[in-house]
C-alpha cells in the first residue's frame, strides 16, 4: 500500500518556503538600495555642465525602469529554480527572441527600439511640454515600453513608444505669448494702440519676458470688432501666465479709457397681439 512520507514532504515544504522567503526579502532589500544608488549616480552627473537637470531626471527614471524589469526577470528565474522547475532547456530550444514572438511580444520589441531612438536623439525629456500621439501635456517618465504624459486636466496618459510617430516639443527654446483683443468699430484705433503700448511698457521688466511684448497693430476685422495683436517672447512654460496678466491689464486700461470690447448681444422682440 502506497503511503505518503509526510516527514519528507514537510521538510521539503519548509526548505522551499524558507528559500522563497529569503528570495522575497532579498528582492525587497536590493530593489530600493539599487534605486538609491542610481539616483546618487545621476545626481553626481548633474555637476557636469553637459548634462541638464531634465536630462538627468529622464535617465534616472529610465535606468530605474530597466532595473525593475531586470530584477523581476531574475526573481522569476530564481523562483523556478527554487521550486525545481528547469527553464534552461526551454530557453535553449526556443531562444529568447523566439519565446518573445511566441507570446506575441513583437510590439514590446518595437516599443524598446522606438524608446531607444527617442532618448538617443533627445527628442523629449522629463518635464517637457509636448504633443505626442494626440495628447498634450508634461512628460513625467520615459520607460522601456511606454512614455507617461500628464495632461493639463490631471489625466496621466500611458503612450506605447511604438505609437510615437511624431513629437511636437513645445519646451525647446523660448515660447510666444500672444494676445488678440477686439475693439468696436466706433473706437479710435490709434488711441487703443497707444493704450496697448503703455501696457507693453509695463511688462518690459517682467522677468518672464525674454523679448517684448510689443503691439503689432491691427490683426484682422471681425463681424463686430477690430482685432489688435500683442506679442512677446517668454521663458518656457511662462507664456500662459504672462498672457493672463496682459489680458487683465488690457481690460482694466480699456475700461479706464472708455474703450469697448465687443461682446454678443441678444435682442428679444415681443409681438403684441
Amino acid at each position: 500500500m502506497f503511503r505518503f512520507d509526510w516527514d519528507y514532504i514537510l521538510t521539503q515544504t519548509v526548505q522551499v518556503g524558507g528559500k522563497l522567503v529569503i528570495l522575497i526579502i532579498a528582492f525587497l532589500i536590493i530593489s530600493p538600495i539599487a534605486k538609491r544608488a542610481i539616483s546618487r549616480l545621476i545626481n553626481k552627473s548633474t555637476s557636469n555642465k553637459n548634462v541638464s537637470q531634465a536630462r538627468a531626471i529622464t535617465l534616472e527614471k529610465l535606468l530605474i525602469n530597466i532595473l525593475s524589469y531586470t530584477l523581476i526577470f531574475v526573481f522569476i528565474v530564481m523562483f523556478f529554480g527554487i521550486i525545481d522547475i528547469n527553464i534552461g532547456p526551454l530557453l535553449a530550444s526556443a531562444g529568447v527572441i523566439g519565446l518573445a514572438v511566441a507570446f506575441g511580444a513583437q510590439g514590446l520589441v518595437s516599443d524598446i527600439v522606438t524608446g531607444f531612438f527617442i532618448l538617443l536623439e533627445k527628442q523629449i525629456d522629463v518635464g517637457d511640454y509636448v504633443t505626442v500621439a494626440g495628447y498634450d501635456g508634461i512628460v513625467e517618465e520615459i520607460g522601456l515600453r511606454t512614455t507617461q504624459i500628464r495632461g493639463f486636466d490631471g489625466t496621466l496618459h500611458f503612450v506605447p513608444n511604438r505609437e510615437i510617430s511624431g513629437v511636437s516639443n513645445h519646451s525647446r527654446g523660448n515660447m510666444r505669448a500672444l494676445v488678440d483683443i477686439g475693439i468696436s468699430y466706433e473706437d479710435n484705433i490709434d488711441q487703443a494702440i497707444g493704450v496697448l503700448k503703455e501696457i507693453c511698457n509695463e511688462f518690459e521688466n517682467d522677468e518672464r519676458f525674454v523679448e517684448g511684448p510689443d503691439v503689432l497693430g491691427v490683426q484682422s476685422f471681425g463681424s463686430s470688432e477690430v482685432v489688435l495683436r500683442v506679442i512677446g517672447k517668454t521663458e518656457n512654460m511662462a507664456q500662459w501666465g504672462a498672457e493672463r496678466d496682459i489680458r487683465k491689464r488690457i481690460k482694466e486700461a480699456f475700461d479706464a479709457h472708455n474703450i469697448d470690447i465687443p461682446y454678443p448681444h441678444q435682442v428679444n422682440i415681443t409681438k403684441e397681439s
